[in-house]
């Protein structure tokens, strides 16, 4: 008997070992595909704008009732004309805003912004910018970056934006 149970055991064992290498289950195969990111594509024109406000300075400041430019603001119109006349920028045109703060009436405003414009663009062209890729406008008080009525305000408000001009989106 003792056999048998030896053997009847020694076979048991050997269908398990048998079962057990019989076959392997096959695992399911997952795969993860990573998240592509894509960059938002900026076009030229666009890192030019952001040039131009960012590094280079896009606006000229003017004192009370003034259109005279200061050594400040020649500082910048000095960076402005190095950044226009770069061989990567000769294809775009700029436009010259004149603003005023809220104080006077709309019309001497209007006037006031029109001649900063102008003083900043005269001073452009001088350091060899060409005048037919400046263009200017006034927006007189019309604009303000600044909304209040301070001092503070006033100053910011009055100034002189230069811009690159979007010819697809060619707007005052």
């Amino acid at each position: 008997m003792k056999l048998t149970k030896l053997g009847t055991l020694g076979a048991v064992a050997s269908m398990a070992l048998l079962a057990a290498c019989s076959t392997t289950p096959e695992e399911d195969i997952v795969v993860v595909e990573e998240p592509v990111i894509e960059e938002p594509v900026v076009s030229g024109i666009e890192v030019a704008k952001m040039e131009l406000e960012q590094n280079v300075g896009n606006r000229v400041f003017y004192g009370y009732d003034q259109y005279n430019l200061t050594a400040d603001a020649q500082a910048v119109l000095r960076r402005q004309a190095a950044f226009m006349m770069m061989p990567e920028n000769m294809d775009y045109n700029f436009r010259i805003a004149g603003n005023a703060d809220e104080r006077g009436t709309r019309e001497y405003n209007l006037a006031l912004g029109e001649r900063r414009a102008e003083a900043a663009k005269s001073f452009l062209v001088g350091l060899g910018v060409s005048p037919a890729r400046i263009s200017v406008v006034s927006y007189g008080k019309e604009r303000p970056i600044d909304p209040r009525s301070t001092p503070e305000a006033w100053a910011k408000n009055r100034n002189g934006t230069t811009t690159i001009i979007d010819p697809e989106m060619d707007m005052f």
